[in-house]
């Protein structure tokens, strides 16, 4: 699979909705997620992440602008033992509750299937890192309606292995704006995952759109000690 360039991917695409990034520094030391959102209503723009224990949740910016909740509030990031939780919605509780009682993050996700915002059909898309002795994998779902059809559901897992250092992969839940929006479609595409934490976090709020550019999540872990470092950028200030 070819590397693409990031900031192109994102320079390119309007409104790419919510997007997930999992890989390993290209030392090869850190464990490296990023998780953002964008929004083109009101409700949608009016969040920020806030540090919830060890991950995030998301929060209105103004509560007396907030409309509708079920959709927009939730906890992106989880952690439960040695595995971080990354995903665009409250399965987040479903795969850290699954995955609690013993079962796989694909298991735990089985109850799960894309959101009732018709005629969009949002894609749930999530992530589940594991470090754990030295070690580092990860794997990414998307559970996507039938090409635009609520009828059935497919669902997609991919799982990344002794992941190579330099390398992530991206995963957002559209193609690009449109009306209605267009689910993502293929595998998560390989990017490059810089050292610098830093650079990382503005490479990406650089390259998003500035107009629906919501908030951003970037968390390094070092793979040989479990510590890691997070930083949040909230257009919203």
């Amino acid at each position: 699979m070819k590397m693409l360039s990031l900031a192109e991917e994102l320079q390119k695409n309007s409104y790419p909705g919510r997007g997930i990034i999992l890989g390993r520094s290209k030392d090869g030391t850190k464990a490296v997620a990023a998780y953002f959102i964008m929004g083109r209503s009101e409700n949608s723009r009016n969040r920020i992440f806030v540090e919830d224990k060890k991950g995030i949740r998301t929060q209105a910016f103004d509560p007396s602008k907030l409309t509708d909740p079920s959709l927009i509030i939730y906890a992106p990031v989880r952690v439960l033992g040695n595995k971080t939780i990354v995903t665009n919605g409250d399965q987040t509780d479903t795969i850290y509750e699954g995955m609690d009682r013993q079962l796989t993050f694909e298991q735990s996700l089985r109850s799960r299937e894309f959101e009732p915002d018709a005629p969009n059909y949002t894609p749930r898309i999530s992530g589940i890192m594991h470090v754990e002795n030295g070690k580092y994998s990860y794997a990414m779902s998307i559970l996507k309606s039938n090409n635009g059809s609520p009828d059935s559901c497919n669902r997609f897992t991919f799982a990344y292995e002794n992941c190579a250092a330099g390398e992530g992969h991206f995963i957002h839940t559209y193609q690009h704006d449109g009306d209605p929006l267009p689910s993502f479609e293929g595998e998560p595409k390989l990017v490059e995952i810089p050292d610098d934490m830093d650079a990382f976090v503005n490479l990406l709020w650089e390259n998003l759109n500035e107009e629906n550019k919501v908030s951003l999540f970037v968390r390094y872990i070092d793979i040989a000690t479990g510590t890691y470092e997070t930083k949040i950028v909230n257009k919203n200030q």
